[in-house]
Order: C-alpha cells, then sequence, then structure tokens
C-alpha cells in the first residue's frame, strides 16, 4: 500500500457546519439546530493548519450555508485543488424510505413526508460525490458527521469515479446519533480532532481505525441503543496522508522553494472529452440548469488539464467545432458504446481528408426503464420541462440522437403505447449489433460440472441445484429497474409460476439492490466470504470486460446458460424529435455515418474486445481467441429474443414485489414467555426493533398468541399502516403475558389463512413473524405439523420462526421445519436475534423514512 502525501502541493479543505436552520417547527421542519457544530468548525479549522498538510488559507469554512451558497463552496473548492482535496460536512442527514440515497440537509433544509422530493433544501450525496470527481485533485478526501452517515458507503460503492476518494463515515447506516450539550464538539469529530491533534504523521487509515475503536471504548451508542461504529471507506491499497504535526507549518512558497514534483490533472482515460461527459449522471448534467454548451466549455477549461480546444476538435486550428451527437445507451453497455465512440472519433471514417473531426459523440446512461418510460409518454416534457416533478432533461439527460437499447423489445416497448401526440420518433435498425446471453457466473467450486447441467435447463432448476450444492449459497442479480440485463433474469426467475415476492426474498439481503451488473461484481469481493458462496446473474461479456475494480483477488467463477433467459441485443435507434429542424440533413449523416461504422468491422471490434457474441447465426464469440475464463465457446444457446409483454410483465411483478409489504407477527403471550418479556432482547422488544425495516406505506399487525375460550390469539395491533410512534405504544400498552398456554399450530393455521387471502390478488411481499419461546411445541407433532407443513408449502408466505430457547432451530425440530417448508427462515438464541430478525422484516417492508 502506498500513502500519498500532499504537503506543498495546491490543497484544498472544505469545512461545511450547519448548527442554525430556518426551518425547525412541524410538519416540515428539521429536528433543531445543533450549538454543538460551531465548535466543531472552529476546533479543526485551527487543528488542520497546525497539521503540516493545509495551509491556513487553502481552508475555507462555511457556516450554516444555504443549498446554493454550499454549491457554489463546492464547486470552487474542486476547482482549485490539485493535490488534496477534503470534504468535511457536520449538520443533519436524512434519507428516503428505500435508504439509497443520503441527503446532507443545509440550513434552508426542510422534510415533506411522502412528496416526489422529500428533501428541498437538501444536496444528494450523489451529486457531492459527482462534483468532487471532477476536480483535478489527486485524492479526495470525504468525512460526514451526520446522522445516517453510513448510507454514504452504498452511494460510494456503486460511484463509478471512487478511486481517488476515500469516505469517513461518523456511524453505521440507518442509524440517528445524539450530536452532544452544545457546548463542545460532537461526539465523533471530538474524537477526531483528539486524533489529528497528536504529534507525528496520521494517514487516512490510522485515523478511521483509530476512530472505530476509541468510540467503541468509550461506549458511545446511536439512538437506538446500539454500539456507535465509524464506518469508513477506500480501495485497498489506498492511503493519504491527513497530518504529520512534526513537520513545519506550510505557507505559500516564496522564493527559493521549490515544490515537489506534481503529477498532472486526473484525465479519465479513453477519450478525455466523451469520458468525461460519459460519467456525469444525470442529475448533474441537468439539475443545475446548465445549457450543455456551458457544460462543454466549463469541462474543458476547469477538467481536461493540458488538453486544449483545439486539440479535441480537430488537428489544426482551422477545424471548425464538429456537430456534436448525442447517444442514450443501456447502463451495463455504457463502457462499451464509450470505447467503441472513442475509438469511432479518431477512425478514418469520423476525419476528413485535412485532418478534422466529422462529429463528436456524448455517451451517457440512463435507467432503463426510466428511459423507455420518458421516451413513450413524456417526450413533450423532455423537450421542454415544465414541471419539477417532471424534468427528463434532469433525470435522464439531454433530448438523444441515438439510443442505444440493450434489447429490441424496449422498442416496442415504446412504440405500443407511445403518445400520439409524442415528440419523439424511432427508427430501429432491423440487426441487432451483438449478442451476449445471462447467465448464472457461479464461483467456480460450487458451479455445476457437466454440460447437461451447465447449458439449457430453467433458472430456477440452476437455482435449486446450486442450493443443494451448498446450503448456505446466495443469489444475487441487479436492478431490473435499472438494467436491461436485470429484467431479462427476472423473465426467468419469474417464468416458472414461482411467487415474485418469495423470488425477491431470497435474491437479495436488506437494502436497495446492485444497478448495474458490473457493480453487482465489483461489489462482491469486498467480503470474501460472499463472495466464494454468492452467484451472480450478469451478462456473459463481463466475464471478461466489465469489473474494472482493481480488486486483487476475486472468486473465479463459470457461467451457467439458463434456456429460459433473453439474451441482450444491443440495437441502434434513430431518434427523431418534431421541430429539430435547423442541422436536420447534417445530423442525419453524422448519426448514419457512426451507425454504418459500428455495425461494421469496427463496431465488431469494439464488441468484441468487450466479450460480446455475433448477433445471428450460431452466435460464436466475436473475438473467440480471447474468451474469458469460465465461459463456453460455443454453448447451445436461446435464440429467441425478449418480448415486449415479457418484459413489461416481469417489471410489474418486481414493481409489486418490491412494493409495500404485508407483515403478521405472533408475539407468543402464554405464561412460560414471563422470565422472556422484558428489554430489548425479550419477546416484545425483538419486535419493535424489527419495526425499522417497515415503512409508513408498509401493512402490518400483531396477534398475542394465548388460548382464549374460543379461539387461539388475541389482536394486539390491528393489521394496516402504522407510524412507528403509534405501533409501539400499541405494543407497549397491551402486550402482556396471560395465564394460558399457547396453540402454536392453531395461531400459524389462521395466519396463513389470513395472509394468503390479503394477497390473493397482488404479487406484494409478506412474511409472518412467530416470536415464541417453544415451551409449547409439544402441540406441534404428528397430523397437526404434517398439516400445518402442507399448508405453508401451498401458501407461498415466508414464516420467520425466532425462537428464544436455545437450540429451538436445530435439524429436525418443528421450527426449523417450518420455516424450510415455507421458505422462510429459522433464528434461535445462538443467533443475533435483533440482527437477524430485523434484516428479515427490512426484506419484506419497505424502511423506515
Amino acid at each position: 500500500m502506498t500513502r500519498f502525501d500532499p504537503r506543498g502541493r495546491v490543497n484544498r479543505a472544505l469545512l461545511v457546519g450547519v448548527s442554525t436552520y430556518d426551518f425547525t417547527e412541524p410538519p416540515h421542519g428539521v429536528p433543531g439546530d445543533l450549538p454543538a457544530v460551531k465548535h466543531n468548525l472552529d476546533r479543526l479549522r485551527d487543528t488542520l493548519a497546525r497539521g503540516g498538510v493545509f495551509a491556513a488559507d487553502q481552508i475555507t469554512v462555511e457556516r450554516s450555508p444555504s443549498l446554493d451558497d454550499f454549491d457554489r463552496a463546492l464547486r470552487t473548492a474542486a476547482e482549485e485543488a490539485e493535490g488534496l482535496l477534503l470534504l468535511y460536512f457536520a449538520g443533519h442527514g436524512a434519507i428516503p424510505s428505500a435508504g439509497d440515497e443520503l441527503f446532507l440537509q443545509m440550513r434552508n433544509a426542510s422534510v415533506i413526508a411522502g412528496g416526489h422530493a422529500v428533501f428541498p433544501g437538501a444536496e444528494m450525496f450523489t451529486t457531492v460525490l459527482t462534483w468532487l470527481a471532477s476536480s483535478p485533485a489527486e485524492r479526495i478526501v470525504v468525512i460526514l458527521d451526520c446522522c445516517f452517515a453510513g448510507n454514504a458507503a452504498w452511494i460510494w460503492e456503486h460511484f463509478r469515479d471512487k478511486r481517488r476518494v476515500l469516505l469517513l463515515m461518523s456511524v453505521q447506516a440507518n442509524h440517528r446519533t445524539d450530536a452532544g450539550d452544545g457546548g463542545t464538539p460532537t461526539p465523533f469529530t471530538g474524537e477526531l480532532l483528539h486524533l489529528l491533534d497528536a504529534p507525528g504523521e496520521l494517514g487516512f487509515r490510522d485515523v478511521s481505525d483509530a476512530l472505530r475503536k476509541r468510540m467503541t471504548e468509550g461506549r458511545h451508542e446511536t439512538l437506538r441503543k446500539e454500539p456507535w461504529t465509524p464506518q469508513s471507506r477506500a480501495e485497498h491499497d489506498e492511503d493519504v496522508l491527513l497530518s504529520a504535526r512534526e513537520g513545519v507549518r506550510l505557507t505559500r512558497p516564496g522564493p527559493g522553494v521549490v515544490r515537489p514534483p506534481q503529477q498532472p490533472p486526473h484525465v479519465p482515460p479513453g477519450g478525455p472529452l466523451t469520458a468525461r461527459l460519459r460519467r456525469l449522471p444525470g442529475v448533474l448534467r441537468a439539475a443545475r440548469r446548465l445549457a450543455w454548451t456551458t457544460v462543454l466549455l466549463s469541462l474543458t477549461a476547469t477538467g481536461l488539464g493540458v488538453y486544449g480546444l483545439i486539440g479535441l476538435v480537430g488537428g489544426s486550428a482551422d477545424c471548425a467545432p464538429p456537430l456534436e451527437l448525442r447517444v442514450l445507451t443501456d447502463p451495463d453497455l455504457e463502457a462499451t458504446v464509450g470505447a467503441a465512440a472513442d475509438a469511432y472519433l479518431t477512425s478514418e471514417a469520423n476525419t476528413t481528408g485535412d485532418g478534422c473531426r466529422r462529429s463528436g459523440i456524448t455517451v451517457y446512461s440512463a435507467g432503463s426503464a426510466d428511459a423507455v418510460t420518458a421516451l413513450r409518454r413524456e417526450s413533450a416534457a423532455w423537450h421542454e420541462p415544465r414541471d419539477e416533478d417532471l424534468n427528463p432533461q434532469r433525470d435522464i439527460g439531454p433530448q438523444p440522437d441515438v439510443w442505444i437499447p440493450a434489447s429490441r423489445a424496449d422498442v416496442a416497448r415504446v412504440t405500443t403505447g407511445q403518445d400520439t401526440d409524442a415528440l419523439a420518433r424511432l427508427e430501429p435498425d432491423d440487426r441487432a449489433l451483438a449478442y451476449s446471453p445471462i447467465v448464472l457466473a457461479v464461483p467456480a467450486k460450487l458451479a455445476a460440472t457437466s454440460l447437461d447441467e451447465r447449458v439449457g435447463g430453467p433458472l430456477t432448476g440452476m437455482l435449486d441445484a446450486l442450493r443443494e450444492r451448498h446450503e448456505d449459497a446466495e443469489v444475487r442479480r441487479p436492478d431490473p429497474e435499472f438494467a436491461d440485463a436485470a429484467l431479462l433474469a427476472t423473465i426467468g426467475l419469474y417464468g416458472t409460476g414461482a411467487d415474485p415476492g418469495r423470488v425477491e426474498q431470497q435474491l437479495a439481503p436488506p437494502g436497495p439492490p446492485s444497478p448495474t451488473a458490473a457493480d453487482l461484481l465489483c461489489a462482491l469481493p469486498d467480503d470474501d466470504a460472499v463472495d466464494h458462496r454468492t452467484a451472480a446473474l450478469v451478462p456473459e461479456f463481463l466475464m471478461k470486460s466489465g469489473v474494472g475494480c482493481d480488486r486483487t483477488t476475486r472468486s473465479p467463477r463459470t457461467a451457467q446458460y439458463p434456456g429460459d433467459v433473453p439474451g441482450l441485443e444491443p440495437v441502434f435507434v434513430r431518434v427523431r424529435w418534431e421541430g429539430a429542424d435547423r442541422d436536420r440533413a447534417a445530423r442525419d449523416e453524422a448519426a448514419e455515418d457512426f451507425r454504418a461504422w459500428l455495425a461494421g468491422e469496427g463496431g465488431r471490434a469494439a464488441f468484441g474486445a468487450a466479450g460480446f457474441r455475433a448477433a445471428t447465426g450460431d452466435r460464436a464469440l466475436l473475438e473467440p481467441d480471447e474468451a474469458a475464463e469460465g465461459i463456453l465457446p460455443a454453448p447451445s444457446l436461446l435464440i429467441e429474443s425478449a418480448g415486449r409483454d415479457a418484459m413489461e410483465t416481469a417489471l410489474r411483478k418486481y414493481r409489486d414485489a418490491r412494493g409495500p409489504g404485508r407483515v403478521l407477527f405472533l408475539l407468543d403471550s402464554s405464561g412460560s414467555m414471563a422470565g422472556l418479556w422484558q428489554g430489548p432482547s425479550g419477546g416484545p422488544g425483538l419486535l419493535k426493533q424489527s419495526l425499522d425495516g417497515l415503512g409508513g406505506r408498509d401493512e402490518y399487525g400483531v396477534w398475542a398468541v394465548a388460548e382464549t375460550e374460543d379461539r387461539s390469539y388475541e389482536t394486539l395491533l390491528p393489521f394496516g399502516p402504522h407510524s412507528r410512534r403509534s405501533a409501539e405504544a400499541a405494543i407497549d400498552a397491551g402486550a402482556r403475558v396471560r395465564d394460558a398456554e399457547a396453540d402454536p399450530y392453531a395461531a400459524l393455521v389462521a395466519a396463513l389463512d389470513d395472509m394468503a387471502e390479503r394477497g390473493a390478488d397482488d404479487d406484494r411481499p409478506q412474511l409472518i413473524v412467530h416470536i415464541t419461546d417453544d415451551e409449547d411445541t409439544g402441540r406441534l407433532t404428528g397430523a397437526r405439523l404434517d398439516d400445518l407443513l402442507s399448508r405453508a408449502r401451498l401458501t407461498n408466505v415466508p414464516i420467520t420462526m425466532v425462537s428464544l430457547a436455545n437450540g429451538g432451530c436445530a435439524a429436525g425440530k418443528p421450527d426449523a421445519l417450518i420455516a424450510v417448508a415455507s421458505g422462510g427462515r429459522c433464528l434461535d438464541a445462538d443467533d443475533e436475534l435483533g440482527t437477524g430478525l430485523s434484516a428479515e422484516v427490512a426484506r419484506t417492508g419497505t424502511g423506515e423514512q
């Protein structure tokens, strides 16, 4: 590992602390002011200035800025930094119900629960990362001291330009923290200051490791009464010097002072302008209301270093700026299409006799479902946004001249049901550009060995066989809303009458799925144990080209080829916009030239280098001599293309299955539970902890299981949507131990019947949770147990059995048998019950807001 030493370079530290908020009153205010943050800024500024890395005039302090002021300060710091760029934020943090984004709330922040934009006056951490990554700085360090800071980890892990970014977060994901008494710095920053004030050299990893240790030894707790554990993220071989108190405090270099040699500003490889544009997400491209001309000039001025404008547009100063084609593609195809565009830009096909470029190309991607919807129903809003909530220019990007979806079925999805007054008209090619099957990429030690098992069988059969070979095997698939490859895999997952809710519960851990297949394959090696036991549903070509995450080790994988999953078939689609007549002829010519190059040897080479197959015939590898390990050169591949209806149906079922969930809790309230009732590890305490995984749109209820005169349970919380506060109040008020026995058979049968009726008309995820001391398992034997297991298999509602007894989930015990039969999970006193139950409920629910 090498440690980057920024001393003597042009460094910048931006310290942002929001101690005062404009809106703190209900219903839309933030929780309150944070007086401790004032002390954070003063102390951290002085500490950094003494640390030997930042000169005093390289440190900027922003006290309670508005969102606009924060954005301006962030852009300035990003533009000026050449060595180390450090961003520190202290203030309120907020997350949406899905937990897949972190919002940093500035002085003018407010909260509109349930709205489309729930956090006005706050900046998305994704956008912050994007601005930071546009900087020429060689390394970037981000320090977050706010509630939910740990939710930034997922965003960092899925950010494509994260190599230079090191992230330190004050607390683990989904946890709130106490800001302190207001007279001293916040607890996290207080510990950070103590470390940075020590003599000697301290790097990012020294600080992050020591912080975790100090916070643990200090017995700090989050507001959920769990250990407060700071988090960090950095690539495995990255470190940065943050403090060197033994050195001399730096000032501006005077006469005779020699700076250390500096590296050129960071420029993405493979065509600087096109590559930089390719990395800008839609939210940045249009949310700032910048015209694309302004963006291009800004990138040329601040982000391209030694590359001049003339060098980008042609071979001499006499070359006129070329017409720029806008190419929208599927996220899984962006790297391949981008590489093809880079090759085309410098090819003879795109060069005049005078050595000038005929055209330029901007390649960008957007979620496939969003792109289909925008072209089908939102072309007018794309042309001229009139509503803050409906703005494809912001959410997707500029109006494309060319669209390259990953499946030809996407074109039919747009044209069938397209608005009669649509402003976008599609002209697709008849043939796909290339082909890549969707494979089950299995760790080599767990993969099927015979050819019959590897090729042609149904996907669900392959998954069943995998789980039989290894009981802890997991399967993951990216987000079907975001990339076509994941949606095509979902067709196979749902295609044999499987219950979508159960499929989704089995596929992924709590939290949002990886957006793309490459992101998924990059994330798995973060945990060796997970990497070695987890199969991934991904396009075959990524086994060769798509994983550029710079891991030193990863589990080798073997491709299995399901026979009921259509493959990727990227197709060139010319998009014509009504009223776009000014340069129609030139734009048509540029688009046709690019299409012809992509369909010819140039495109064949680009797709072949990425690992694709031919689009026709026996679909042989385009570069067979450089095939990736673990794939079959000539498997018997599915010839049938994806259908429009199949993709639409799979997407609808996925949305239902990932939508609001239903959970029915059965709380054993019989007399034997008296000794297991109180505290966070008691029955009611465990139940209340798991409510974190349920949001305002989820429906749930609680039954107290103890026999009365005529039934096996009493309703403690009626089934329906609840706020966390009202649910806990009902449990606290009504949960009590009854002087009676429990009949788990009768209660579980009634629960299965109830949930079957509720889920008869949709695919929403459902779950039954039974919390018990197992004192009455004697009533779950013989014919009663057989009947319950049969009902559980037929009903398709998973049951999580939570046994407060040791060994309650041992093989052959009723709890274990019920969990297996229903497709659920069994937890007992030998497990981490609170964590395990919360995870199971979170798989079903949408999470708290």
